[in-house]
């Protein structure tokens, strides 16, 4: 034979396909066309390139090495004989033409999500849980392996343990080798002739456990905790992915939560509201005493600092915001009505108008009150 394929690419004859990748990929990089534009060593890139084609493929090899032709004439001009892309996609850009080889069984679990619904002390103060998950665990009888007892992973027959089949394909470029994996492993090289009768040969199985986790000060309904490593346990003793706990806070029936501060209303009587007086509130922090000054409107409201919800980095608390809503008795009897109705004499607002210009229909406060009384 004219054509010393092993000699082009640098390797001796007994070299492995490693090496003879290796070699080419090399040679590739110096001569590609994008790289060196001497019409010299575009040649020889195309010869190399031939070289690697035949080389690379064992059977092809190995018809080489018995003296044939395994080209069948296919010429070097136009990159014609079926080279793989992916290999020159290899030497420039590092694996860039797709997985090369048997696939591994042995692969990352998904991560599980679950949600978990907490009360607002809770959110604030923050607590351990426990919680109950359905997953794929490891199994126990193969311990992952997938595999019976005493039994061994077999080489595939089709593919020869390589993960993929290729064929030639006819284009305009010439005749390109192309992959795809194998039917009969599924990609992986090799077949279980006896899978684990718990697992069916896949190295996990479905279980129900039960976990304590922590939930942090000052998480809120869509926070997230990750727990690494507790999710889904891969195939094939693959590693496990991780557990995402999202947290739903339940409605409060006092307080409302926006972020970190905390509302709430507390309805005052006319006569505190005007007087002043002392309500006790009864907080997520216990009994507070507020203090509720005399001459007090509708609508004001008393702050406390640091007794909102916390904040989930940080660990500060906001504020608790009380509005005050005063109440106007609607039951009168005719003693509070005739002592509102003195009271309004000697403030002189027994004529005050509410709203409108002077001289509408209306009324004062104590008259409208005076009115609701006697319409009962």
């Amino acid at each position: 034979m004219s054509t010393d394929y092993y000699a082009l690419l640098g390797v001796t004859k007994d070299a492995s396909p490693d090496e003879v990748k290796k070699a080419y990929r090399k040679l590739a990089r110096e001569l590609h066309p994008d790289v060196n534009p001497d019409p010299a060593a575009q040649e020889k890139f195309k010869t190399v390139t031939a070289a690697y084609e035949v080389l690379s493929d064992p059977e092809k090899r190995q018809m080489y090495d018995l003296g044939g032709d395994p080209r069948q004439g296919a010429g070097f001009g136009g990159f014609q004989g079926g080279f793989d892309f992916g290999d020159i996609m290899d030497a420039f850009f590092g694996g860039g033409g797709g997985q090369r080889g048997p696939r591994t069984r042995a692969r990352r679990g998904q991560d599980a999500l679950i949600r978990l619904q907490i009360d607002l002390r809770t959110a604030v103060f923050g607590d351990t849980r426990d919680i109950t998950v359905d997953t794929a665990s490891r199994c126990g009888s193969c311990e992952g392996s997938g595999l019976a007892d005493d039994s061994e992973v077999v080489t595939c027959v089709m593919c020869k343990g390589r993960g993929e089949l290729q064929q030639m394909q006819r284009s305009f470029l010439g005749n390109v080798m192309t992959s795809r994996p194998c039917p009969q492993c599924q990609g992986f090289g090799t077949t279980i002739p006896h899978p684990c009768h718990e697992c069916s040969g896949d190295g996990r199985v479905r279980t129900r456990r039960t976990m304590t986790i922590q939930i942090p000060p000052g998480v809120d309904t869509g926070t997230r905790i990750q727990l690494t490593g507790e999710g889904e346990v891969g195939p094939n003793g693959g590693s496990a992915g991780d557990l995402f706990v999202e947290i739903v806070q339940a409605e409060h029936p006092v307080f409302e939560r926006h972020g970190d501060e905390l509302h709430c209303r507390v309805t005052v009587p006319m006569t505190s509201a005007a007087l002043g007086a002392t309500i006790d509130l009864d907080t997520l922090d216990g009994v507070e005493h507020l203090d509720v000054r005399a001459g007090t409107q509708s609508g004001e409201q008393l702050i406390l600092r640091g007794k909102g919800a916390s904040r989930l980095r940080g660990g500060q608390r906001g504020d608790l915001h009380v509005h005050l809503d005063v109440r106007v008795p609607t039951d009168l009897d005719a003693e509070q009505v005739a002592l509102l109705t003195r009271l309004a004499e000697l403030r002189s607002e027994e004529s005050v108008r509410v709203g409108g210009a002077e001289g509408e229909p209306g009324g004062g406060l104590f008259s409208r009150l005076k009115d609701a009384f006697h319409q009962k």
